[in-house]
């Protein structure tokens, strides 16, 4: 069971594995906004140690080709979750991750400040996991209810924070799919990018 601790903001079935690129939110301020991304590293390849690297600082540039623009590179998820599943936890939900980057949502900048990013292992042109549909759907329910204040508004992708910079979780993301099993689980969320049906997915 995926259970969020609001106190400390660390989640209950997630391994630790802390990221020195986060810092305090500003203000005091709460999560109000769950972002989705896709990450592989290196691109379309799954598994392996490269992410944890990077959001700690670890990657070694010269070790993949494709990691030559990485180098001195500081980012962080909150959370990822790998293709079988398996959740990672980099940042306490209640600090600040370096995800978003500029963004904004709903007129307000810097998404950084008031969201949790979620990482999914995976490609924008390849269809996610069953399994990290049922995590991803089970850790959203978890982070409600530590943080009521997601549930007043959609889950967005990083697409839709910062268009024409990023496109991920992309076309492969099945947001119907997404949005239907929170709505089994007895959530109603704010519209989605799910109410497009140019948006939905495929999954394996």
């Amino acid at each position: 069971m995926i259970k969020v601790n609001a106190s400390t903001g660390r989640v209950h079935g997630a391994r630790w594995q802390p990221s020195p690129n986060c810092d305090e939110r500003p203000g005091g301020m709460t999560p109000e906004l769950l972002v989705i991304h896709c990450i592989s590293l290196p691109p379309r390849r799954f598994g392996g140690p490269f992410i944890d690297a990077l959001f700690t600082n670890c990657l070694d540039p010269g070790s993949d080709p494709s990691f030559c623009d990485l180098a001195d590179v500081n980012v962080s998820a909150h959370l990822l979750i790998r293709r079988n599943g398996a959740m990672v936890q980099f940042v306490s939900c209640n600090q600040r991750a370096w995800h978003a980057g500029p963004s904004s949502f709903g007129g307000r900048e810097a998404c950084n400040d008031f969201s949790i990013g979620v990482e999914l292992e995976g490609s924008e042109d390849v269809a996610y996991r069953r399994a990290q549909y049922l995590c991803l759907t089970r850790l959203y329910i978890a982070l409600v209810q530590a943080y009521p204040a997601l549930a007043a508004n959609p889950v967005v992708g990083h697409s839709d924070i910062a268009p024409g910079r990023k496109t991920d979780p992309g076309p492969s993301f099945d947001w119907r799919q997404f949005a239907l099993a929170v709505g089994e689980a007895g959530i109603t969320m704010p519209r989605t990018p799910a109410d497009d049906p140019a948006t939905s997915g495929v999954t394996t």
